[in-house]
């Protein structure tokens, strides 16, 4: 009987102590997804530089003249994560087909452009930091979907080499200013957890 009662309390401590040890590990992968998040942007300079050879594509140039090319080329908004009403499952389920929609994208450019080597660092990063969303996601005990957003291809519409210039400039854009969003979601997911 004695052995049955020790056997409870010491279940009972563990499931005690295994919150706080849950809390950590997720915060922990919290700070580990924004240093992620951190490296994209950083890596995405160097990226549009080997890439981008077409003259006044900048990265900080205003890219207004060139809206129209993203319906013409088909090149997907992310989804909105600018909202910090929304919940740690809504935030990271968003931020996850996010990271999908900028991989598929930049992916499918990758194949027609001849400089690729910082592109495919850029692709490393994106992929490590949706894997560490992922973590989130099971450490914070959130359902995942398993099925995978399929996104239209965008390389039938990229028919010069101007238009591959201009295509994979608007997405390292486009992925730029989505990993700021991710880097405010996250922290914001830090500072409620």
């Amino acid at each position: 009987m004695q052995l049955y009662l020790i056997l409870a309390v010491h279940c009972c401590l563990t499931l005690v102590d295994s919150a706080p040890l849950r809390t950590h590990e997720l915060t922990r992968a919290v700070d580990s997804a924004m240093s992620l998040a951190r490296k994209i942007l950083s890596d995405i300079p160097a990226a549009h530089e080997a890439c981008v050879k077409a003259t006044g594509l900048t990265l900080s140039s205003e890219s207004e003249h060139l809206e129209y090319l993203l319906s013409d080329i088909g090149i997907p908004a992310p989804p909105l994560l600018k909202s910090e009403h929304l919940s740690m499952d809504v935030s990271l389920s968003r931020i996850v087909d996010g990271l999908e929609l900028h991989h598929k994208l930049l992916q499918e450019i990758k194949e027609l452009l001849t400089s690729t080597e910082e592109l495919t660092l850029l692709l490393a990063d994106i992929t490590d930091l949706s894997a560490q969303v992922h973590k989130m996601q099971q450490l914070a005990q959130i359902p995942t979907e398993s099925q995978k957003t399929t996104f239209p291809a965008i390389s039938p519409q990229l028919s010069s080499d101007y238009h591959v210039q201009v295509a994979i400039h608007l997405c390292l854009q486009q992925l730029r200013s989505f990993t700021h969003d991710v880097f405010r979601s996250l922290r914001h997911i830090a500072a409620s957890n």
